[in-house]
């Protein structure tokens, strides 16, 4: 019986999906698939991979390769699937794919029973898939032909729909063996329309999907052939690791100066695409399941629940006399009158108007926010917190307003400000605070004062939400001006 471990790629920060998409709350977080599923992309990753198990293939814990920022969100996201079992990667910086690819070939060999040559599926966390039968089947097919051939690497093919210029294609052979699998005769780069066109009326192009089956020992010995400058940096990454837990989970850490220190790179490039007629047979199974990988607001639409005029509305939207159109609406109404193929998305602090053709453009906005310094790039107004959330619902000259929701049973950290004081309303719930010397009990309606220079703690003992409403007034109001003396997910 075959050990396989579900391998989740969980970094990127979606640009292209912006204003909703932003890199401390990137689309793989985001639910975005229009089928109706409550479930953010990440979430139906996990899911989908952990229905491979039949009676010839025995699934391990799910290894979650993601960026250090973004842990708690992913935990968050995991508690509610229950029955999902997790262990977290956590990438100081990103290194692209092969990097990440290598810390979990090593922490999978560390991680199987009985010293087994566990097999890999590794997945990006922000594709979708309308049939997920078809997709079990085709996973189970590439873990048999692994199975059935020494060093084999199987790779995921869509059947191409359209004479996409977007995606990579690969090139197969003309007969399947016995798994449903072909073999990889070349991989082709994006082609132009002309060319993606050919590669359409052959039926013999697909789709690259980047979702390949492996051992683990397959891809470290392939790595250390064709890129041994990435094998030996990552090795020495891992070799430095660290392990801690934090909330009730354990993450594993590369160590950070020395993962900095790997070349960054695809798993395509480094490996995958060097393959073909080496020691590293290439495989494919082809997969017709309605996939998609979300990336631009187009694509969005293209999955979304169309109504009779092509829209797609998400939110509080009223549309008229306005055709094959996307309209998200998050914090407000938003109408439109006569338009057609446009994009529009709205949140609370910003909104983007894009032709649906040009949504891969959308990329060059979040460029120039970068170049601007502005925050619109990294966060929403309300920001994801590994205790709950604050919504920053206004501010001026030395003053700013913020709704914050603590999680039952969590606790901020111990903290002080140079520049500010504080304020605390609670309107929700009952809060213990530490202030100064004092620890007090708060209830709705009550309030406290918190002095610039005090040090501070607020804390959910109860079993409901906590939510209060915080008056800051000072010189400087950054979120930079926090000075933690103990905190119980580990931050400095």
């Amino acid at each position: 019986m075959a050990l396989v471990i579900p391998v989740i790629l969980c970094g990127g920060s979606g640009t292209r999906l912006w204003p909703l998409s932003r890199s401390g709350f990137p689309k793989q977080f985001l639910v975005l698939s229009g089928d109706g599923s409550s479930h953010s992309l990440f979430q139906q990753a996990v899911s989908r991979i952990n229905s491979v198990a039949n009676s010839k293939i025995t699934l391990g814990n799910t290894l979650v390769v993601t960026n250090e920022d973004h842990r708690f969100l992913v935990l968050d996201q995991l508690r509610e699937l229950k029955s999902v079992h997790a262990t977290l990667l956590l990438e100081p910086v990103g290194r692209n794919t092969a990097p990440a690819l290598s810390m979990a070939a090593f922490c999978s060999e560390k991680l199987s029973a009985d010293a087994q040559d566990p097999i890999l599926i590794i997945t990006p966390a922000d594709q979708t898939i309308q049939n997920q039968a078809a997709f079990t089947k085709a996973l189970q097919d590439c873990i048999a032909s692994v199975e059935a051939t020494e060093k084999a690497i199987c790779i995921l093919g869509i059947t191409p729909s359209a004479p996409e210029t977007g995606y990579g294609y690969i090139a197969r052979s003309a007969s399947k063996d016995q798994n449903n699998a072909y073999i990889v005769e070349r991989f082709v780069e994006k082609p132009d329309l002309k060319k993606a066109q050919e590669y359409l009326a052959s039926g013999n192009y697909l789709w690259n999907s980047g979702m390949f089956v492996l051992r683990a020992s397959t891809w470290l010995a392939a790595l250390k052939e064709f890129r041994p400058d990435i094998f030996d940096a990552s090795h020495n990454a891992w070799q430095s690791k660290s392990e801690d837990s934090a909330d009730g989970a354990h993450f594993v850490r590369p160590g950070k100066e020395e993962f900095k220190s790997i070349p960054s790179e695809s798993i395509d490039y480094a490996v995958i695409e060097k393959c073909p007629g080496s020691a590293y047979p290439i495989k494919m199974v082809e997969l017709d399941a309605g996939w998609n990988d979300l990336g631009a607001w187009d694509a969005v639409w293209q999955v979304g629940k169309q109504d009779s005029d092509g829209n797609v509305i998400s939110g509080d939207a009223l549309l008229t006399n306005s055709k094959n159109s996307l309209v998200h609406a998050t914090s407000r109404l938003v109408s439109a009158v006569g338009i057609e193929n446009l994009i529009i998305v709205e949140t609370a602090d910003a909104v983007l108007v894009a032709d649906r053709s040009n949504s891969q453009d959308v990329k060059n906005i979040v460029t120039q926010l970068e170049a601007q310094g502005r925050e619109e790039k990294n966060l929403h107004r309300k920001v994801a917190r590994p205790w709950g959330w604050y919504d920053s619902v206004d501010e001026g000259e030395r003053f700013k307003v913020k709704r914050i929701q603590v999680k039952p049973g969590a606790t901020l950290s111990l903290q002080m400000h140079h520049h500010r004081a504080e304020h605390w309303i609670v309107v929700k719930g009952v809060a213990e605070i530490t202030n100064g010397d004092q620890v007090i009990t708060l209830k709705e309606n009550q309030s406290t004062y918190i002095p610039q220079g005090q040090t501070h703690r607020l804390a959910n003992r109860g079993t409901e939400p906590l939510e209060i409403i915080e008056v800051q007034s000072g010189s400087y109001l950054g979120e930079d001006d926090i000075i933690r003396f103990e905190d119980t997910y580990g931050r400095s």
